[in-house]
């Protein structure tokens, strides 16, 4: 485990930049870093619920920080960059999660603009931030986090949705990079991939009115991912009420021998290898 920067970033102030930030754990996030001080930028979609968003942020920070909605597609370069722009000119950067995301249905040899929107959002989206703000942050090197949000099916990649998987796929590859470049660099900024489990978001809601035993809450997920950011983990996979952290790294681990062991790809849903899988979990 390396030194994570969160506790000094929030002692030091500054403002938080939250992407995706108008509804599920983007939200609950902000909230979370404006009750701790920070100041914090909402970027999202323009809209109601972004303005709604703002509201309830800026009721938990203090009277002196700054919390703004800022309309910003983070498919569109200049929107990133008046982002940065605006969250400097406000002053330091503590945080900075590039959290936006969208899923759309795909397979594997259809569906090219729903690979082409996810691409440019949930992806590249997070390319852009990381751009537009990391050489100022590095350049001012004080004690700040960024944070890239995945999702497990960017690790074990399941069948159903190859065009996401891709994108979470790209951001694991991405972030492991961002933080060995930044341990390099020698600089008190650390990055975090943020992998929530089965969370009932806003998204989620509209198929399922009632939540799902199964899922967390954005607030659990958020917690849990705080907690372990400010010990200074890396990778950060959320558990759920119904996959544990122990399922998580069988699940992982599975994934990975598929290439060590020369099995079949995505061999977990083979049918030849259905029995053995179910054996490799039943311990946990």
């Amino acid at each position: 485990m390396t030194k994570g920067y969160y506790s000094d970033a929030v002692a030091r102030g500054g403002v938080a930049v939250v992407t995706g930030a108008a509804s599920g754990v983007g939200l609950a996030a902000a909230q979370r870093f404006a009750a701790s001080g920070l100041g914090v930028l909402l970027a999202d979609l323009p809209g109601d619920a972004l303005m709604a968003a703002a509201d309830s942020v800026r009721a938990l920070a203090p009277a002196s920080a700054v919390v703004e909605p800022v309309p910003c597609d983070v498919a569109q370069d200049a929107d990133v960059s008046a982002l940065a722009d605006r969250a400097f000119d406000l002053g330091e950067v503590a945080v900075l999660m590039n959290n936006a995301g969208v899923a759309r249905p795909t397979t594997a040899w259809g569906e090219p603009d729903n690979w082409r929107m996810m691409t440019e959002v949930n992806l590249f989206g997070v390319l852009r931030g990381m751009h537009a703000f990391l050489p100022r942050m590095v350049a001012a090197a004080r004690p700040a986090v960024v944070i890239n949000t995945g999702s497990k099916q960017g690790i074990t990649t399941p069948p159903g949705n190859p065009g996401y998987n891709m994108t979470k796929a790209g951001i694991k590859a991405m972030t492991e990079q961002v933080a060995h470049d930044l341990r390099r660099a020698e600089v008190p900024i650390s990055a975090h991939l943020f992998v929530p489990g089965f969370t009932y978001t806003g998204m989620i809601a509209r198929a399922m009115p009632q939540k799902p035993d199964a899922a967390w809450t954005s607030d659990q997920t958020v917690e849990y991912f705080i907690t372990r950011m400010g010990q200074g983990d890396f990778y950060i996979l959320c558990p759920d009420n119904d996959v544990s952290q122990a399922r998580d790294r069988k699940r992982v681990t599975w994934a990975a021998q598929d290439i060590t062991e020369n099995r079949p790809a995505l061999s977990r849903w083979h049918p030849d290898y259905e029995d053995a899988f179910k054996a490799f979990e039943s311990d946990v």
